[in-house]
């Protein structure tokens, strides 16, 4: 018999399923709606409704998020893919180390800023190399969600699923999922994954360099000098071994030694310290010469480079800027701005003059290396406008980062072995890095996401809402009934395929709150170990590789690695196929 309550909740998942596939609300303002809806007619209480605030799951997401983007603040893992990346020289070197880096740290760390942070390093490598980043941008998503299904903390998804378990009254006394219940399946497709991307990566993968070499032809190329540091290894080097020969993204125009211009070399012309050397470069280029590692220095930089926090940035010269008709060294950004000019572009014009001497003009766009003050000290200019960020830089103290990542370590390893809750030890790690002034109340404040805690809390309300109309029930029995005959692996491939569908098109968060309370309630009809039932529901919403719009990494790599819908279904389908045997036989073997 079809109640009142059951129809209405039908009705309300039909609505999510609708807009979150046609994009018509935001994912958050959906659950508010059709929660709603349902606390309104009385299948839910007010008390059901808001009971995932109190849910420690939700608590640990948003703590994982904050510490992940504290860590991302800190630049130290910039400096780990800097180290990593720089000698890579072919496309299954850099490929083979992304996929192994980006897949490990996100079994620990949200994959999000990860991404973010790893997208500037594909495109600079791409340029150096002349490849595509198409080639690299999807297979660097796929690398996040892999290894983010490998433990419990990897993805908020398998924390969702494991808050749903504490809420959940289908099987009285079930314990919650421990930090490494994932890391059998989750490890072994790691693997798998590597191998995928190895043998199949350069075949299936699209190139798209049409776009990309459009780009770099649009792009602005600046005139900046670089001395060669005192003790510098690229001191007694030819220009060929130092690697200024035959780069697409900078040129070498001129050299000059002890103030006499050197205009024309080969590429066997030796380098020495005090060297000073002019490049037409573009603002990736540029940002390297700052850094010590590179072996150069920007002479306008000086001692702002000891700074722990600086960036470089672009502005451009308005029409009635102070500024015109200065020289570089008369316009007293140092001072005024805080910030010094390393570069300056002018329509592709060659500026032959010394860059203190340039005469600044109207539409000149500058490259400037800017202190903390830079922001506020010309927040109200009209001298220029400000353009765009091309890199930060920080300076950490040495114990900051061993804070960060030992502390993590330690409480992941404490709650592993059941010492301590993963919530304590994330708390205390937060309250650490407040102390230690590793991050501020204010910044952290900015990294919760609100809308991701509205849509977990309101999630877990849906799933109490399906049991409790008998939702749940009754699609359980119909996916029993028609699996059933191929047996209890056929039961698992069932809500598999069922998950992995709707988290392709209306995101793992709500495709996993949908089918957990029908798979449990499977185990329970079927007196099988649930384990198996939530884990396979974990895994086929987070292995989300078909559709851009499935998990937010995709997102992220769909519109710059200019990839057409299908482009996922064609490298990700056979990727998904294979999780989804893997860890069928897997799960099924282990518990069953």
């Amino acid at each position: 018999m079809f109640s009142f309550d059951l129809i209405l909740v039908f009705i309300v998942i039909l609505f999510i399923l609708v807009s979150l596939y046609w994009g018509i609300l935001g994912p958050s303002f959906t659950f508010v709606i059709g929660i709603s809806v349902l606390g309104i007619f009385g299948v839910l209480t007010p008390q059901e409704i808001l009971s995932g605030f109190a849910n420690e799951q939700i608590a640990v997401v948003i703590m994982l998020l904050l510490i992940g983007d504290i860590i991302r603040q800190t630049a130290l893992v910039e400096v780990i893919f800097d180290r990593i990346f720089r000698n890579a020289k072919s496309y299954t070197g850099f490929m083979n180390r992304m996929v192994i880096l980006i897949s490990t740290f996100s079994a620990f760390l949200n994959n999000t800023p990860l991404v973010a942070v790893m997208m500037p390093y594909v495109n600079s490598w791409c340029k150096r190399n002349k490849i595509s980043p198409s080639k690299f941008l999807m297979p660097l998503s796929f690398a996040a969600i892999l290894g983010g299904t490998a433990t419990l903390i990897g993805t908020s998804t398998n924390l969702i699923v494991n808050g749903l378990i504490e809420d959940q009254t289908i099987i009285p006394g079930m314990e919650p999922l421990k930090i490494f219940d994932f890391t059998a399946v989750g490890a072994t497709m790691m693997f798998i994954g590597f191998f995928y991307f190895w043998i199949f990566g350069n075949k299936l993968v699209p190139d798209y360099p049409e776009e990309t070499n459009e780009k770099l032809s649009n792009q602005r190329r600046y005139i900046v000098e670089a001395k060669i540091r005192t003790g510098s290894h690229l001191s007694g080097k030819t220009l060929k071994d130092a690697g200024f020969v035959g780069e697409q993204n900078f040129s070498l125009v001129e050299i000059i030694r002890e103030d006499v211009k050197v205009l024309t070399f080969s590429e066997l012309f030796t380098l020495a310290e005090e060297d000073i050397l002019v490049f037409a470069g573009d603002t990736d280029v540029i940002a390297e010469m700052i850094e010590s590692k590179s072996g150069m220095q920007l002479p306008e930089v000086g001692m702002m480079s000891k700074r722990k926090k600086t960036e470089v940035v672009e502005i451009v010269i308005s029409q009635n800027s102070t500024l015109i008709g200065k020289t570089v060294k008369l316009a007293n950004f140092r001072s005024k701005y805080d910030a010094a000019i390393i570069a300056v572009h002018r329509n592709g014009v060659r500026l032959e003059d010394k860059l203190n001497t340039v005469m600044l003009r109207a539409g000149d766009v500058l490259l400037l290396f800017a202190g903390n003050d830079f922001l506020n000290r010309s927040e109200s200019t009209m001298d220029f406008y400000f353009i765009s960020k091309v890199r930060g830089f920080v300076k950490m103290e040495w114990y900051k980062p061993v804070v960060l990542f030992g502390g993590l370590f330690l409480a992941i390893i404490l709650s592993a072995f059941g010492l301590i809750k993963l919530f304590t030890g994330l708390i205390v790690l937060i309250i650490a890095s407040l102390a230690l002034k590793i991050t501020n109340p204010k910044d952290l404040s900015k990294s919760i996401d609100f809308n991701l805690a509205i849509i977990i809390v309101l999630s877990l309300a849906l799933g109490i809402a399906m049991i409790k109309s008998g939702a749940a029930d009754l699609i359980a029995e119909s996916i029993i009934s028609l699996f059933m005959p191929y047996g209890t692996i056929g039961v698992l491939f069932g809500i598999y395929f069922i998950t992995t569908l709707l988290a392709a098109y209306i995101t793992s968060k709500a495709s996993a709150a949908i089918i957990f309370p029908i798979a449990l309630t499977m185990s329970a009809d079927l007196g099988l170990n649930p384990i198996p039932f939530v884990l396979i529901v974990a895994y086929a919403s987070a292995a989300n590789f078909m559709t851009p719009i499935g998990f937010q990494t995709n997102l992220m790599v769909f519109g710059p690695g200019n990839y057409k819908f299908n482009d996922f279904l064609k490298v990700g389908g056979p990727l998904t196929l294979i999780y989804m045997v893997v860890t069928v036989f897997m799960l099924y073997l282990m518990y069953l």
